[in-house]
């Protein structure tokens, strides 16, 4: 803040009597004493906020941060839409400061998800553009949006170009996708986070497949977490392993660096059920906790969340003690109607929920409670357009009961 110059020429502290300095500030401080300040500051400071969440709403502060050492669980399936479950760094960016704001003031989260294949099949800029501002007419401020699964990214990537030879999933995309999208988020003050879904897992429709079984690079056994389908898992404990997913992900933030979030997903595990009785906890945890850190070093700026069971279960079934992760947001999936006030207590202790349609029954309470900070929509059947009408007609009905 600048200062006002003095002027020396006269006048001033330095000619004024001090006894009358002494009456002057004594008087003041008794007048300030007498005053009912307490009664003022309401009519500045307003007893209820905005109700976040209503349609045409579109923030353009970002949700809080709170280093979540503790959190819940999500992932997808081959349909891409979410199962039910029972290195080497990089040089320095300079990039705008756009997530460098107090994440006290952000806007909660209002988020629904888009496959890796939504947005990039045959997509022109005008289409993507335009379903942008539809989710944000739908009451949505994030789209959480596919960018690496099945072992390959939806980019062109020189990083898998240079490990395993092809530099993008078997997909037609125009080049600039994911720039069209960045853009339009920002114009209407959206967030964009790029979802990193199945994690280390794959399956043999994964162009990954026959390489990392040439190069041993699967954990032995089937993964059936989700029934329907058998993964492999990738061996983090192999070091080329994890200089590829690691350098995949400091490649996503260089490229695209006012890109909000890097969101990972429940598949970021090891399932129990494997063969033998292995601890995997110990090294999924040190190689995490690298690769963030090397995303950070490259782009501070971007958030490093999950999309997980909550800590008890993911720890004890998946070798995931993510609450020693060193993530920036956790959120807890809760898919199953059966323990679904039990996911609860885990919601409220860490940054928001993810749900899918099923669950839209709770979302008059979840709306209201103050304690779940963001809300994730991740569509079961797939259809995220549908699902997000369905969510706009449930929020406008809440709406309309709360103003009669």
């Amino acid at each position: 803040m600048s200062q006002t110059k003095r002027n020396n020429s006269g006048g001033g502290c330095g000619s004024t009597p001090l006894v009358l300095i002494f009456l002057l500030l004594g008087g003041g401080w008794w007048l300030a004493g007498q005053f009912n300040w307490q009664a003022l500051l309401p009519k500045f400071w307003p007893d209820n906020l905005p109700w976040v969440g209503e349609i045409g709403s579109s923030p353009d502060i970002k949700p809080p941060l709170k280093n979540s050492i503790e959190t819940k669980e999500q992932t997808s399936i081959p349909n891409d839409s979410p199962h039910l479950e029972t290195t080497h760094s990089s040089p320095k960016i300079e990039i705008p400061l756009k997530n460098s704001i107090d994440r006290k003031e952000q806007a909660s989260i209002r988020g629904i998800y888009l496959s890796r294949y939504q947005a990039t099949n045959n997509a022109n800029e005008q289409k993507i553009r335009q379903r942008v501002r539809d989710y944000r007419d739908w009451g949505f401020n994030t789209i959480i949006h596919g960018v690496w699964g099945n072992g390959c990214t939806m980019y062109k990537s020189k990083v898998t170009a240079k490990y395993v030879g092809y530099d993008s999933c078997p997909n037609q995309f125009q080049e600039q996708w994911i720039e069209w999208l960045i853009d339009e988020a920002e114009k209407q003050g959206m967030e964009i986070h790029a979802y990193f879904e199945k994690g280390i897992k794959i399956d043999e429709n994964s162009p990954l497949f026959d390489i990392a079984v040439e190069q041993r690079w699967i954990v032995a056994g089937v993964d059936r977490t989700y029934q329907n389908v058998d993964h492999y898992v990738l061996d983090i404990s192999i070091p080329e392993v994890a200089a590829l997913l690691t350098d995949v992900l400091v490649e996503f933030v260089q490229k695209y660096p006012t890109i909000d979030a890097a969101h990972w997903d429940d598949y970021l595990g090891y399932h129990a059920e494997l063969p033998g009785n292995v601890d995997r906890g110990k090294k999924l945890t040190e190689f995490v906790q690298k690769m963030i850190t090397a995303m950070k070093q490259t782009n501070s700026n971007v958030s490093f969340d999950i999309t997980h069971h909550n800590p008890y279960w993911a720890k004890t079934h998946f070798a995931a003690d993510w609450q020693r992760w060193n993530i920036d947001r956790a959120f807890i999936q809760a898919y199953a109607e059966d323990n679904f006030e039990d996911e609860m207590q885990y919601v409220h202790q860490h940054d928001g929920i993810a749900i899918t349609e099923k669950q839209f029954v709770h979302l008059p309470v979840l709306l209201s409670d103050k304690e779940v900070g963001n809300i994730l929509v991740f569509p079961l059947s797939g259809e995220s357009e549908a699902v997000a009408v369905a969510y706009s007609q449930l929020i406008t009905k809440l709406k309309q009961q709360r103003e009669n």
